[in-house]
Order: C-alpha cells, then sequence, then structure tokens
C-alpha cells in the first residue's frame, strides 16, 4: 500500500479492534451480570452499554472504506476480470472459516462447557447439523456475515452503479425504516443496515474523500455544531444513520490530520492490525469462544479473588484484543510460510483463470 494511504489502513485497523471488542464483549460479560453485585456488575454493565453506544462508530467506517477501496473494480473493471479477487477469494473464505468456526467452536464448547445450551439457530457456529449450518450462512447468520456483505454489495452496487442516486437514497430510507421493523434473522438485519455506508464509499468515496480534506471546521463551526446535535437527537430516537454518516467523516478526518502532522509509518500497529483485518476476523471468534468459557468457569469456581476480578473485568476486552491480534498474526504467518496463504486465498489452481492484468 502507498504511503499516502497508510492513513486508510490504520483507520482499517482501529475497526477490525472495535470488532474484536465488541465480541469480547458480548461473549463474557453478559454471562456475568446475574452472577455478580456490586462494583463487578457495575464494571459488567458498563461494558455492554458502551459496546452498544460504539455501534454507530464501528461497522459504518469500516463498510465506506471497504467500499472506497474497491470503487476501481466498481467502475472500470470488467466482470470476467472481477470474479478471482472480488467474488471467488470472498467465498472461499467465507465458506472455508464457516466450516472451521463451527469445528472449532463446537469442539471448545464440548471441551470448556458441556453444559452449556445454545439455540442452534442463533449463530452458524452453533448449529447441530449441516443443514442447520447451511441455513444459517444463507440467513448471514454467522460470525463472518462482514464477508458475506461483501460479497452480496460487490455484486449488486457493480450491477446498479448506473442508478447511483436513487439507489442510495432508498437504501438510506432503508436503514431508517430497518431500525424500527428490523428483519427476523439478526445477520441479515446487520447486511441490510450496513449496504448504504458501503455504496457511499464505492459510488461517491472519491468525491466525498475530498471534501472531508477540504472541510475546516473554523470556517464552519455552527453548521457541524448543529449537525452533531441533529446526529445526536436523532440517534436517542433509535435513527443512527445521520450519525453513522457524520462519525466516517470525523474519523477520517481525525486519521487525515495526524497523517498530515505525523506521517502514518508502515510499521505502526495499527497499519499492521489494518494489512491483515482478514485473518483477525476469521480467527478471532474462535479464540475469543474459547477465552471466554475458560475465564466463566474459573470465575464461575471461585478460583478468582474479588480484586483480581475487578482487575480482569477492567481490561478483560483489551486483553482479549492483544491475544486474538497475536493468534490471528500468527496464524496468517504460519498459513503463508506452511501452506502458501491457502488459509486466506484460495489455492493457485482453484483460482479462476482470467486476462493477465
Amino acid at each position: 500500500m502507498k504511503d499516502k494511504q497508510l492513513w486508510i489502513n490504520h483507520i482499517k485497523g482501529l475497526c477490525i479492534c472495535l470488532v474484536v471488542i465488541y465480541h469480547s464483549v458480548i461473549t463474557f460479560y453478559p454471562h456475568l451480570v446475574q452472577q455478580q453485585t456490586g462494583l463487578a456488575e457495575v464494571i459488567a454493565k458498563s461494558w455492554i452499554y458502551l459496546n452498544l453506544y460504539l455501534a454507530p462508530f464501528r461497522m459504518p467506517v469500516f463498510f465506506f472504506i471497504s467500499g472506497f477501496l474497491i470503487t476501481r473494480y466498481i467502475e472500470t473493471v470488467k466482470w470476467r476480470d472481477c470474479i478471482d479477487k472480488r467474488i471467488w477469494n470472498i467465498f472461499y473464505v467465507l465458506l472455508l472459516w464457516g466450516v472451521l468456526q463451527w469445528l472449532g467452536i463446537s469442539l471448545i464448547n464440548q471441551w470448556l462447557a458441556p453444559e452449556l445450551v445454545h439455540n442452534p439457530a442463533s449463530n452458524a457456529v452453533y448449529s447441530e447439523n449441516l443443514l442447520q449450518f447451511a441455513t444459517s450462512m444463507a440467513k448471514a447468520s454467522t460470525s463472518l456475515w462482514y464477508l458475506y456483505a461483501l460479497l452480496l454489495y460487490f455484486v449488486i452496487f457493480k450491477s446498479l452503479r448506473r442508478y447511483k442516486v436513487p439507489v442510495i437514497m432508498l437504501l438510506l430510507a432503508v436503514n431508517v425504516v430497518i431500525s424500527f421493523m428490523p428483519l427476523p434473522w439478526w445477520g441479515m438485519n446487520s447486511v441490510v443496515r450496513n449496504m448504504c455506508y458501503y455504496g457511499l464509499g464505492a459510488w461517491f468515496g472519491p468525491q466525498l474523500m475530498s471534501a472531508m480534506k477540504a472541510f475546516d471546521l473554523r470556517q464552519h463551526p455552527l453548521m457541524f455544531a448543529a449537525t452533531a446535535l441533529l446526529s445526536a437527537a436523532l440517534y436517542l430516537v433509535n435513527i443512527p444513520v445521520m450519525i453513522s454518516v457524520l462519525s466516517i467523516f470525523v474519523i477520517m478526518k481525525l486519521f487525515y490530520l495526524l497523517d498530515s502532522w505525523r506521517e502514518c509509518r508502515s510499521d505502526a500497529f495499527l497499519n499492521i492490525v489494518g494489512s491483515n483485518t482478514i485473518a483477525i476476523y476469521t480467527t478471532h471468534r474462535i479464540a475469543i469462544e474459547a477465552l471466554s468459557l475458560f475465564m466463566l468457569g474459573q470465575i464461575s469456581a471461585g478460583r478468582i479473588s474479588g480484586n483480581l476480578l475487578l482487575a480482569i473485568l477492567l481490561v478483560y476486552p483489551f486483553a482479549s484484543l492483544a491475544i486474538c491480534t497475536l493468534l490471528g498474526l500468527g496464524f496468517r504467518k504460519l498459513s503463508r510460510t506452511l501452506c502458501g496463504d491457502m488459509f486466506f486465498s484460495p489455492p493457485a489452481k482453484m483460482v479462476v483463470a482470467t486476462d493477465t492484468r
């Protein structure tokens, strides 16, 4: 990646960190709320609520950047030249890691918490048979729904690129409607809700990026303040689309300014993480399941003292992030070294042949 784009990679790194923290919280703290009292209960609930309030700032910017980075494929690259890199590659990783997560998390649950009962329809990783697994994957009820979305979005936005304005307006309206009338499947609900942000990046990313770079807060303080207040007010009545779009603008502006003041480095933590988002995204869910079940087991058995428990509750998401990041990066390196990176890209002989680009 060119140096001038490193700040964008840093945003990707921040987004995947927030995703790991999100899953760390939802698989750990809700189980403790009913078991703990006093300060421990307060800390657990605080992480749960913070996780909820971070929602408008996590996936929207992730999808906007994802759409922005494939603008060329949407606009100029022919369909036959998109098959392997934009469709087959993502489908391969989605299917492979869907199976690996299902097998891995099933074994982890049998080992660490055989008494724990999961709803098999809630997530593909808890499926009890192949039919349930296939059905959940088809409905995007999977921890890998981001990959499902990337695959679906690319086909939709490349197909409808001649109708940009009416389609994006429709998708923004759908985002509002789905806040009040959600779909029955949480994964598909997330896919539909975030489609507008990917579309803004894929279709209008270059223009919006230029506007962001040119915007000077000192020249428009009242307009920005009014927009922020209106966005917050709408968010409080369960209409998050405006604050999500504003967060995309603000996060990009902050990282762009930081890069202008101090050029982003290729060896910086966020750049390394941002360059390996798929590896961390696909592997972290298995690691989080094992870590949360192990810690919950230790807490339930009374093997952790009160003071140590408080310390764990305070830093658990960050510790989980560190572990998942190291495991993801380490597994990616092993994949490249031992088997040609086949865990994150199709084997060369399986890739659909295309014209040389």
